[in-house]
């Protein structure tokens, strides 16, 4: 509370004190005489002001620090005609668009010159020339783009950008091929968290690009950010509407060809349509006093459908201030099948996988989005904004395994089953409130407060296991007799709750005033705070089968009516929990971990430049990093575990513009990586069958030493070519890897003393062609635009199993003594055409082909003798439209996973630096690789329809 209590007193006094903000006024020249080539060095001045300025290369110009109000701007060149454009609005913090066509011959009539108003993280102009201007890194998509190009949300938007691509199974995103321990993303600057308890970052896709003003992709990291960084800060900036009122609808349906083409599509009893179901534990589990089903049912047709509302307004509030606000709500549904193999780890000396399995899965998603937020402006120089935004996001899917569960053990022929069916809901919850004052030319306040909450829960999950009655007869009649686990069949139920308080606060002097009213020195200095509470907690219930001898037959998809007919008392089973039976004391206690993590940071940053071409921007930043985690299972006991650090954290970045056109960027920065709860905490999640995981309470922190150089060109005000060179040394690496046990559970450790990672990217945004039309209403555009950039990374690191077995209580036993870093990939490749044609002012097409590849990368490090566990790389190809019929009506139409790759995942055999010295490893695999994973998604395909009223 005393950290609300600082800002907002901070706040309430800069209130006092502001004074006016301003707006700017940017745009392009073109010439007529020369088939609408960007005209340059042309004269912009405001009349009856000292304000100006001169086009450069590319026709963009810019007047900055213009106080609102209304204005006559002329446009003028040595032998054209100068152009006068009268009424001109200038609002405080907005960017208002001015694209002039000039000629030699006559003068410019005024309806073919393009104004417009919007945001400055809207309009593409202006982003092009922040970009321009930038010291770091930093590349933004605004709204105007994002239409242009078709991306439908903020996963498809990043995926532009040199050296991103997505992660399978999500919308994670590598960036550089470094995955999501070594990303950050936030929501108008404040952190956000995750949707899914497995991941650091959230979702991308669930951030349609409707209620996204911009994107920002920051490779290169900024004091002013938190230091967990390795890979990107990705800052998504929620749409501000400042129009007037409106209120559009839209409905879309589609689906999925591998669904389609099920034989049948089978659900279970319990989860709804809407995905907010839950499941309380039932007051009597020890008498099997569940409600729900144990077997599967059919669904109807598998049809995906979407809804959505969004609308917005803005009043004025007497002379100088202004209340805004915007609203969307929506609904999404999606159903997927997936068919293919998913088989244990491969023994030693045979490479015969030790279990096999034929795999089915069925799976119905949804989505739910509310979005809100009000913007006050007073005056002109302060905003405040106050942000809602709730997701709820459901999976519910049925599994089933066909096959050998333990090639030595059960069902070692074969005609074992496994059902799992799973629901999972995430319900994240995110409130802030921003604001934004000026205290002076010279003098700023930024502040921001922002508070989150994530529900994960897993009610009910159920789980059969049935095999051959006997082992030499895998096509005869099923039965629980030869099960011995107890925790084979049962019910698991789970709840994980995070809920996390940020704080932001910098204020900023400028000094040293130049000739153009700007300030050639800027120092900011400023607190960033968070706080967060994690409690979870699981209980199982274990159906273990009894009086063995006498076991009856199984149907394996009617296993409810075995427990109808042998209930309870009949001495077949008994329920227990992993602590123990009805009789056992604490029986129902849950397993369960939690604890709080506490970073507080401040930071001082310096931006000066030295000439007109030199700039400099250096920082420093202190992390003070509190992460307690308290546990109770039953393997582990009661115990607690402290990880308490302080990073310090300077960075440096050097621009020099090599002419109007080139830019060369130099950053270097040290960071690091923390781990994540779940990581840490000695917990063995059973979240996939053949896949557990438990974390490791004695992981630390990693430390990156990063290092970039750029060099950028800008041939006109669309295009870019750049090619960049980076290189990251890593202390204490964190990497998943196989833990030295008869269960082959995976675990997380800092796996060896350092890991190093050089690259380059090289980037290309061409228009193929741009030309305009004249009609008796207006001028028409045409526009194709391709783009392309490869990413290539080379990453190594030194594997130490003896580092591993010091400092935590695992054993590891690396088959290589060196890997590249698990998760990178070498390349990554993204390409995408996009094509605009407008038939009226009202009536416009678009159409992007995009396509995405990422190089082979380690999904876990190779142990005990075996390969690395490895993701197959592969090609995506989606094909999206949007058709504008007029004013109020839309039309859109999405193919995605067109080429519908297969999706793969292997255990390879041992080859290269084999660790000789290992005495844990008993010997190696030969042969090839052995599949673990292996399916295909197939092809998504969606109409969505839009009314505006």
């Amino acid at each position: 509370m005393k950290y609300f209590l600082m800002i907002f007193a901070l706040a309430a006094t800069s209130l006092v004190s502001a004074q006016q903000s301003t707006g700017s006024i940017v745009g392009k020249l073109t010439d007529q005489e020369y088939n609408n080539e960007p005209l340059a060095f042309a004269n912009v001045l405001i009349k009856g002001t000292t304000l100006g300025a001169t086009s450069d290369f590319d026709g963009l110009f810019e007047i900055a620090n213009v106080e609102p109000g209304t204005y006559t701007v002329t446009f003028s060149y040595l032998g054209y005609e100068t152009v006068e454009i009268p009424n001109v609005t200038v609002e405080a913090g907005k960017v208002t668009s001015l694209n002039v066509p000039m000629s030699a011959s006559e003068g410019v009539a005024l309806d073919e010159v393009v104004v417009t108003t919007v945001a400055r993280k809207d309009s593409e102009v202006a982003l092009l020339l922040d970009q321009k201007k930038a010291i770091t890194l930093e590349t933004s998509i605004g709204a105007q783009e994002l239409a242009r190009k078709g991306a439908s949300d903020a996963a498809t938007a990043v995926t532009k950008i040199t050296g991103i691509a997505k992660e399978e199974g999500s919308d994670n995103v590598y960036v550089r091929g470094l995955g999501d321990r070594f990303n950050v993303t936030t929501l108008n600057g404040l952190p956000l968290p995750s949707n899914n308890t497995s991941k650091k970052n959230i979702d991308l896709s669930l951030f349609g690009t409707g209620i996204i003003e911009s994107i920002g992709i920051d490779k290169t990291y900024n004091a002013q950010n938190y230091g967990d960084f390795g890979g990107a800060n990705i800052n998504i900036v929620s749409r501000n509407y400042t129009g007037s009122g409106f209120l559009e609808l839209g409905v879309g349906s589609g689906a999925n060809t591998a669904a389609l083409g099920a034989d049948e599509f089978y659900l279970y009893d319990g989860p709804n349509f809407t995905g907010f179901y839950n499941k309380e534990i039932s007051n009597d589990p020890f008498n099997n006093g569940f409600d729900t089903s144990w077997d599967r049912e059919t669904r109807s047709t598998p049809i995906n459908s979407n809804i959505s509302l969004k609308g917005g307004d803005s009043y004025n509030i007497g002379e100088n201030s202004r209340l805004n606000f915007f609203a969307v709500g929506s609904f999404s549904n999606g159903n997927s099948y997936r068919e293919g193999l998913n088989q244990g780890a491969p023994n030693l000396g045979t490479a015969l996988p030790n279990s096999e399995f034929d795999y089915q899965k069925y799976s119905y998603t949804t989505a739910t989005t509310l979005m809100g937020n009000v913007g006050l402006r007073l005056g002109s120089a302060n905003d405040i904004k106050y942000n809602f935004l709730m997701l709820n996001n459901s999976e519910q899917k049925h599994e089933e395994f066909n096959g050998i569960l333990d090639r030595e053990d059960d069902a070692p022929n074969g005609g074992g089953f496994i059902q799992r069916n799973t629901f999972e809901r995430t319900t994240l919850i995110v409130n802030q409130l921003l604001g934004n004052h000026d205290i002076s030319d010279s003098f700023e306040v930024n502040w921001g407060v922002g508070y989150n909450t994530v529900e994960n829960l897993i009610p009910n999950r159920r789980q059969n296991i049935l095999l051959p009655y006997t082992n030499n007869d895998p096509e005869g009649p099923k039965s629980f007799r030869l099960v011995s686990a107890a925790s084979a069949n049962h019910r698991f139920f789970q709840e994980l709750t995070e809920d996390e308080i940020a704080a932001n606060l910098s204020t900023t002097f400028k000094f040293k005033k130049n000739e153009e009213d700007g300030f050639d020195g800027k120092f900011t200095i400023g607190y960033n705070g968070r706080f967060k509470n994690v409690d979870f907690e699981a209980t199982q219930f274990n159906y273990q089968i009894l009086n063995v001898a006498n076991q009856p037959f199984v149907d394996p998809y009617n296993i409810d009516a075995y427990f109808d007919e042998y209930g309870p008392d009949s001495g077949f089973w008994q329920i227990r929990t992993f602590r123990g039976t009805a009789s056992t004391e604490g029986s129902l206690d849950p397993q369960t971990y939690g604890g709080e993590q506490q970073i507080n940071a401040g930071f001082v940053t310096l931006e000066y430049k030295f000439t007109p071409k030199f700039t400099l921007f250096a920082g420093a930043r202190g992390e003070q990093i509190n992460q307690t985690i308290e546990w109770s299972t039953v393997i582990q006991g009661d115990d607690s575990n402290e990880l308490d650090t302080f990073e310090f954290l300077p960075s440096l970045a050097l621009k020099y513009e090599l002419n109007d056109k080139q830019n060369l960027r130099f950053a270097a920065s040290k960071t690091y990586t923390l781990p994540q709860f779940k990581e840490r905490a000695p917990f063995l999640f059973q979240e996939e069958i053949n896949q557990d995981t438990q974390g490791n309470p004695a992981l630390e922190n990693s430390t990156n030493y990063n290092v970039d150089l750029r060099w950028e060109l800008f041939p006109s005000s669309s295009e870019l070519i750049s090619f960049a060179v980076f290189g990251k040394y890593i202390e204490n690496p964190i990497n998943t890897f196989l833990i030295v046990s008869a269960a082959n559970n995976l675990s997380y450790a800092n796996t060896g003393d350092s890991a190093t990672a050089f690259g380059a990217e090289i980037e290309a945004r061409v228009d193929v062609f741009e030309n305009e039309r004249e009609t008796a209403e207006s001028m028409l555009t045409n526009r194709l635009s391709v783009g392309g950039n490869v990413a290539y990374l080379n990453s190594n690191q030194k594997l130490d199993y003896q580092k591993v077995s010091e400092e935590t209580d695992f054993a590891a036993a690396f088959t290589n003594t060196e890997a590249p870093l698990q998760g990178a990939s070498d390349f990554i490749f993204n390409a995408d055409v996009s094509y605009y044609t407008e038939f009226s002012d009202t009536k416009n097409l678009r159409t992007t082909l995009a396509g995405n590849y990422f190089s082979d990368r380690i999904y876990a490090l190779g142990s005990t003798g075996r390969g690395h566990l490895v993701d197959r790389g592969f090609v995506t190809l989606d094909f999206i439209s949007a058709l504008e019929l007029g004013e109020h009506f839309g039309i859109g139409m999405s193919v995605k996973n067109i080429l519908n790759p297969l999706v793969e995942r292997v255990n390879e055999n041992a080859e290269g630096d084999l660790d000789m010295e290992n005495p844990a490893i008993p010997g190696f695999l030969e042969g090839g690789p052995v599949t673990a994973l292996s399916y295909k998604k197939g092809v998504d395909f969606s109409l969505s329809l839009s009314y505006k009223f």
